[in-house]
């Protein structure tokens, strides 16, 4: 017996629900989360733009990133198939077939550059397509199962949407979003190589070549303590080129040294439980940093 207040969705409509889902989760909504807020950030950064011009980059932006996820799942699905983490995934679980979810990837970018194109500036459209670009023929196609370097160079597809944040609210690039973009570049390696030491047995039952597969998890610690200093002296670069103060100074200052403590415990204690702890701090630090150019900006 049914509770009262309580309703039950037919089947008919439980199925299309269902293709909303797996649709939605073709364009990988939780990466873009982050991505999107350093795109806002950015945007905040750069000036005062009307709340418009915030929403249409933001649909913009996750209709080229999303775009590009939706490629990559139909490009792996043959190694997701095989990884417990991903065989769920509504392309190897059979639910989307290959041949939509490449359609809807490709419709998903094209569309972002019309909307970019026409409704903020071509240099944004631009900026966005080469993040699908590189994301799909770089990272996805040509490293992602050559080398242990694919994140580091691949990454630079992820870096890209404070650069469209930034042309969007401006229409030209200066030394400020290549900043940002070089934080994130540098921080995406850390991030990534945090994460795939748990993902470490799958990676290498499907033959992909991340670095704690190719080079060792020792190894993988230590470039992972690297560019956490590197990071740390990236970060840096928008108070000492005179765009961010004080506000930000001190931010970056506390937030790399947290990153670069739990870089070295995880560098001492080679365990699950160090890894996950740096790889949930990673995004954290991500947001809280890009909040705090906000905060600097506005305030």
């Amino acid at each position: 017996m049914r509770a009262a207040g309580t309703t039950t969705l037919s089947p008919a409509a439980a199925g299309v629900w269902r293709v909303v889902g797996d649709y939605l989760a073709l364009t990988k909504p939780r990466v873009q989360l982050l991505l999107l807020l350093t795109t806002v950030a950015t945007m905040l950064v750069a000036g005062d733009p009307p709340l418009w011009l915030v929403a249409v980059t933001v649909v913009g932006g996750y209709l080229s990133a999303g775009g590009a996820g939706a490629v990559n799942h139909w490009f792996d699905r043959d190694i997701d198939a095989r990884m417990a983490r991903t065989a769920d995934r509504p392309v190897p679980s059979g639910r989307v077939a290959p041949q939509a979810a490449l359609a809807y990837g490709v419709a998903l970018a094209a569309g972002s550059f019309v909307l970019l194109a026409v409704a903020v500036n071509l240099l944004a459209a631009v900026l966005a397509l080469s993040g699908f670009l590189g994301y799909v023929f770089v990272y996805t196609v040509w490293l992602k199962r050559r080398t242990p370097q694919n994140i580091v160079i691949g990454g630079a597809a992820g870096a890209v949407p404070p650069l469209v944040g930034w042309a969007a609210v401006t229409g030209e690039l200066a030394g400020m979003p290549l900043y940002l973009f070089a934080i994130i570049f540098f921080w995406t390696p850390p991030h990534f190589w945090a994460l795939s030491l748990l993902m470490k047995d799958e990676y290498a039952r499907v033959g992909v070549p991340m670095l704690p597969v190719v080079r060792g998890e020792r190894e993988t610690r230590r470039q992972i303590l690297l560019y956490s200093m590197l990071l740390y002296a990236v970060t840096q670069l928008p108070f000492c080129a005179g765009g961010l103060g004080a506000i930000y100074l001190v931010s970056s200052l506390v937030l790399g040294g947290l990153f670069i403590a739990g870089a070295l415990m995880l560098h001492r204690r080679p365990d699950r439980r160090a890894a996950l702890r740096l790889y949930l701090f990673s995004l954290a630090y991500l947001a809280a940093l890009f909040a705090a150019m906000v905060a600097d900006a506005q305030l």
